[in-house]
């Protein structure tokens, strides 16, 4: 069996699982904003949205980096002399972040802090499709 092609289909499933709910929490946020009057729609929401994030998305991006990474590996180092994979790599380090400030945005939920509207969440919902259709063309074109 091929080694690349196997870490890249371990690559691709991991990030198909991290972006949907990269695409799905903030969704949910606009509900649970819309809600936060409502204490047996939140204790739902934050059940969805605790498990979303801790149990598909941390593991799913952690696994995006791993296989990732060993995919670098496998191409060799010299794949950073390609200015598209800087492009690609600053991309996917900005998702991470993004990642991570919907964790502290599902804490402030979560602990009732939230100042965010629901038009908010609409609108950062709509990052991580920007930044994906971004990857996948530069990935696929490498026009840099």
């Amino acid at each position: 069996m091929n080694s690349y092609l196997l870490f890249k289909s371990l690559h691709l499933i991991a990030i198909i699982s991290w972006m949907a709910g990269l695409l799905y929490l903030p969704r949910i946020f606009v509900y649970h904003a819309e809600n936060s009057e409502k204490k047996e729609a939140t204790e739902i929401f934050e059940i969805m949205e605790g498990r979303l994030y801790f149990y598909i998305m941390r593991p799913a991006m952690i696994a995006t980096w791993l296989f990732g990474l060993v995919l670098i590996y496998i191409n060799g180092l010299d794949i950073f002399s390609q200015l598209w994979m800087h492009i690609k790599l600053a991309l996917v380090i900005f998702l991470t972040i993004y990642h991570e400030y919907l964790g502290i945005c599902l804490k402030s939920l979560k602990l009732k802090t939230n100042t965010k509207t629901s038009k908010f969440f609409r609108i950062i919902n709509e990052v991580p499709t920007i930044v994906l259709i971004l990857i996948i063309f530069i990935v696929i074109f490498k026009p840099i």
